[in-house]
């Protein structure tokens, strides 16, 4: 048995032993474990911060090309095909476009990955006929699986 000198105890004895390579590996492998679980948990919730920011994006385009479709006055279809010449509500059934674009048609940047359709049907509104009433109908969709529905309705009567 080994003395330490005088006036010095030996680790043991003071009760500073330190990790064994035992404690200290399972230590490691508790903190890998718990570092996996925050880094997926982060993942996980920036995956649907994306989706949450495609699914705004396509709630506000389908909401411009709605109110475009609604500020134009009741009318029957008159052969208008170029989106700058579209002129009456009528004009817009059958709309589609492979990418946002302007009231003139010109097409958005960034905004490309995004597909809309407008569909405008006869449809009755409560005492209002369906002869004298339009159901607008814009579908925005995107490659993510994000899709967003938009109606109104416009009448011959504003």
């Amino acid at each position: 048995m080994t003395r330490a000198p005088p006036g010095r105890a030996t680790a043991a004895a003071r009760g500073d032993r330190g990790f064994t390579l035992i404690e200290l590996v399972v230590s490691i492998v508790v903190l890998s474990i718990a570092v996996a679980g925050v880094v997926a948990a982060l993942s996980a919730i920036s995956v649907r911060s994306a989706d949450e920011l495609v699914s705004e994006q396509a709630n506000a385009i389908a909401s411009a090309y709605l109110n475009e479709v609604l500020q134009k006055p009741f009318g029957a279809n008159d052969g208008q095909v170029a989106r700058a010449n579209l002129d009456v509500v009528d004009d817009y059934a059958g709309l589609s476009n492979a990418g946002v674009r302007d009231q003139t048609g010109a097409v958005v940047p960034g905004l490309g990955q995004f597909t809309v359709a407008v569909s405008v049907t006869p449809a009755a509104l409560g005492l209002v006929p369906a002869a004298e009433a339009r159901e607008v109908d814009v579908t925005v969709t995107h490659p993510s699986g994000v899709s967003v529905v938009l109606s109104g309705f416009r009448t011959l009567h504003p």
